[in-house]
């Protein structure tokens, strides 16, 4: 087992358990970066994928009921923490399907990276104007997990570019900005498109890893 971590990369689900408008589960972004880390290690054997976290930083959703947080410092704490204890293998990738935990996420590499560990964080790309329970994530649940989407419950949210929103959403929360919690608009989603999604995720996700890995002592 020694020997096998050594030569492994340790890929890490980093999500969230929060509102995902009326339409989706609240376990959207812990689901894909699972999805993601599992296509990374069935593409590259020398991948290990850990349990994925399933709660982050989301107090901009706490005007949602369900939505649970455990704020920017305890994500950051429980990264470094968690990292630290992973020494044995080659590396660890923190794979983020949530945005709000860009922060403390950012901050717990950059402390670890000081201290000599290997780590390297990666998050998905997206439009600026569908960046929350949109047709992006919409269409990579349906692709994933069809079920868990009530499309006839999918409306269109405030479709403003995030840049845009940032200010009022960090004072007052998403509900201010966007009342059904949508930054976006779902219409039109299907499983077709969450597939080419995905694939063009997981392509990155892979470049980026294999790109990394070639850089490790």
């Amino acid at each position: 087992m020694a020997e096998r971590a050594a030569a492994s990369v340790l890929a890490v689900p980093l999500g969230a358990t929060e509102q995902h408008g009326p339409h989706l589960p609240f376990t959207v972004d812990t689901e894909l970066a699972d999805a993601l880390c599992e296509r990374l290690a069935r593409a590259r054997p020398w991948v290990v994928v850990a349990p994925a976290l399933p709660y982050g930083s989301s107090g901009e959703h706490s005007g949602f009921p369900g939505t649970l947080s455990i704020g920017q410092q305890a994500v950051e704490l429980l990264l470094v923490e968690l990292v630290r204890s992973a020494d044995a293998f080659a590396g660890v990738l923190l794979v983020c399907g949530h945005g709000g935990n860009a922060v403390p996420l950012r901050r717990a590499v950059a402390r670890l990276r000081h201290e000599g560990r290997r780590v390297l964080a990666w998050l998905p790309g997206g439009p600026a104007d569908d960046a929350h329970a949109g047709r992006t994530e919409t269409s990579a649940m349906l692709a994933l997990r069809g079920q868990a989407v009530k499309l006839d419950r999918g409306e269109p949210g405030v479709t403003r570019p995030l840049g845009e929103l940032l200010p009022v959403l960090r004072e007052s929360g998403l509900r201010a900005v966007s009342p059904n919690g949508v930054l976006g608009d779902p219409t039109g989603s299907s499983a077709h498109t969450g597939t080419q999604i995905l694939d063009t995720w997981a392509r990155a996700l892979i470049t980026e890893a294999d790109r990394w890995r070639d850089s490790l002592p």
